[in-house]
């Protein structure tokens, strides 16, 4: 095993596990996790930090997908601990492993930032969705203050390398928008004691038309 290999399959999942697990983000899952409801479909459910904040007497089926195994593995156990029924598979969300309309919700936490083709994954989250079906999202993105925007474009090329392909530079609402969904945002602000240029997010609701 090559050194970066060791490095993705060893390291980087849990400082990814440990930024995304800090107090200021759990607040941020405790506003939103919480709303999702009926047959839910979590994009990035390794790790299964989520679990604690869902409502499992709101939902009816629970589901997601995740490209690393050590991380799903850490899903399932949560799952296992919730005491209920999960359809946790290994997949992406380019492509992802369920039918067209299948759920009433999408829970979507720390997840587009990393992924390959967020435009695909964002038709698929639509697939996926039923009319009228609700994406919750919480998400790091591109900064409002051109100086922020500076230094995240400045300092992406590096740290995509050491954190799992994120990207500090992506919008979020606004593409949310882009690709056909209506944007209700919850919340926007810098993360408290984060690093700037890391801590700008969004949080809200995506609806899918009907």
């Amino acid at each position: 095993m090559g050194l970066i290999r060791w490095y993705e399959t060893n390291i980087m999942p849990r400082l990814i596990t440990c930024a995304c697990s800090q107090g200021q983000v759990m607040k941020r899952r405790a506003a939103v996790v919480p709303l999702a409801r009926g047959d839910v479909f979590e994009l990035g459910c390794g790790g299964g930090i989520n679990h604690a904040f869902y409502d499992a007497g709101a939902i009816t089926s629970y589901a997601g997908i995740d490209p690393h195994d050590g991380l799903l593995e850490a899903a399932r156990s949560a799952a296992h601990r919730k005491g209920w029924s999960a359809d946790l598979r290994q997949g992406r969300g380019e492509a992802i492993p369920f039918d067209d309309a299948s759920f009433d919700c999408v829970v979507c936490t720390f997840t587009l930032c990393s992924v390959s083709d967020s435009a695909q994954v964002m038709r698929e989250l639509r697939r996926i969705l039923r009319p009228g079906g609700e994406m919750l999202f919480l998400e790091h993105g591109r900064a409002p203050d051109s100086n922020v925007r500076r230094w995240q474009g400045r300092i992406e090329p590096v740290w995509k390398h050491l954190a799992g392909g994120c990207h500090l530079t992506r919008p979020v609402a606004g593409a949310l928008a882009g690709a056909g969904f209506f944007v209700e945002t919850l919340g926007e602000g810098y993360t408290p004691k984060a690093p700037r240029f890391a801590g700008w997010m969004e949080w809200g609701i995506a609806r899918k038309p009907q």
